[in-house]
């Protein structure tokens, strides 16, 4: 449930105008609006395509809605109206950040491009992401996250472990992006109090996900000319996974040398403590197929919570294979309550998942829960100093 005064985040005092769609864009403003923004959402008649997809008790509040909206305001403008182009100007010139993933082409058509959204405020933070940076041959083109997760080279890596090329089970490069789109505006408003000058960021997904593959896999392409293979050859293996327990599942990593030979007594193989492959960390990733193949087949030989005991009894990292539709259930996470329950005011009984970060020990607040679409659209115009007069016929339809 919300607290009747949540503390006011540290972004308290920042108005964000959020223009953006699906997923990406809307966790990036959410994550804002977490830490104290007032973020207004602005959506076309119809709202945002992410409404309609179900799960939803009512029409244009599905779950993804109900997510990705919190902490926001709601308000609708025709954009290719003159009235609903002056409220977003005029919307505009009272904010510190615009962010936009819409595409250049249309943006500028709008007169939305940074020229155009600087003359109405001159210091504001603009972040535009879309698929492809603006000054690559791909600038033009359309992406969602499964484009990106085959684009940034994540679906070939499954090609390591010896099957076709795959997409990881989530929206990873929309939810990747979206946390850097966040992380780039805080910079720039932190740049801004430094310098009284607004930024102009862009925040290209494919570059994002690409950059973030690499972290790992550059490998020996970092040298020129290159030395070693490419990649993280600990990763690459296909024995890397996890491993059946006598009545569960499990992920077991003991990191230390002295991890490993405390696990190779308790498994009945102290032998491999002389084996020269596993004696040190780079010989343990040179041939971490034969050590992970050798760990499964120990493993197996024991009950979960064996496992799990040895382990916390010997400071070995472990972890039982939560299923992720119950972690609600695990004791940690109910501990922490990552998942709230709630009360919408239209949607009625509810769950979110709560912001992790924390600020001096405190946890961001539910200050408000997702808006229906429009739900604020009179409220907004009338702070902007519109009459009831100009601003019924904007929400006519609402």
């Amino acid at each position: 449930m919300s607290d009747s005064s949540p503390p006011p985040g540290p972004l308290a005092g920042v108005r964000v105008v959020d223009l953006t769609n699906v997923v990406m864009g809307p966790l990036a403003t959410r994550m804002l609006g977490d830490m104290g923004a007032d973020v207004i959402r602005v959506e076309e008649p119809g709202g945002d395509v992410i409404r309609a997809y179900p799960p939803m008790r009512n029409p244009a509040m599905s779950a993804f809605s109900i997510s990705l909206n919190r902490n926001k305001r709601s308000i609708v403008l025709d954009l290719k109206t003159d009235d609903g182009s002056r409220a977003l100007f005029e919307l505009i010139a009272t904010a510190d950040v615009f962010v936009t993933n819409m595409r250049r082409s249309a943006l500028e058509r709008l007169g939305l491009d940074e020229d155009g959204v600087r003359a109405a405020k001159d210091d504001i933070i603009y972040c535009i992401s879309n698929g492809y940076g603006s000054d690559g041959p791909y600038a033009d083109r359309a992406a969602y996250d499964d484009i990106m997760q085959a684009a940034s080279g994540l679906a070939s890596t499954f090609k390591w472990l010896g099957d076709d090329p795959k997409l990881v089970p989530s929206i990873y490069a929309d939810k990747v992006t979206g946390v850097h789109i966040a992380f780039a505006i805080a910079a720039a408003l932190h740049g801004r109090a430094t310098t009284g000058k607004g930024t102009f960021i862009e925040v290209p997904m494919a570059e994002t996900m690409a950059a973030f593959n690499l972290i790992e896999h550059l490998g020996g392409s970092t040298f020129e000319p290159a030395f070693g293979g490419f990649s993280y050859s600990r990763i690459k293996t296909a024995n890397r996974r996890p491993r059946q327990t006598t009545d569960g599942w499990i992920v077991l990593l003991p990191y230390s040398r002295a991890n490993w030979e405390t696990f190779w007594d308790y498994g009945g193989r102290s032998e491999l403590e002389d084996d020269e492959r596993f004696g040190t960390a780079a010989n343990r990733v040179r041939f971490a197929d034969d050590l992970y193949q050798i760990m499964g087949e120990i493993i197996a030989d024991r009950s979960t919570e064996e496992w799990l005991s040895f382990c916390a009894e010997n400071s070995i990292p472990v972890s039982e294979v939560l299923d992720l539709e119950f972690l609600g259930d695990d004791e940690h996470f109910a501990a922490v309550e990552l998942i709230q329950d709630g009360v919408h005011p239209t949607e009625g009984a509810y769950h979110w998942v709560r912001d992790p970060i924390m600020f001096d020990g405190e946890h961001s607040r539910l200050r408000q829960p997702a808006p229906r679409l429009g739900a604020d659209t009179a409220e907004v115009l009338a702070e902007l100093g519109w009459t009831t007069d100009e601003i019924e016929p904007l929400t006519a339809n609402e």
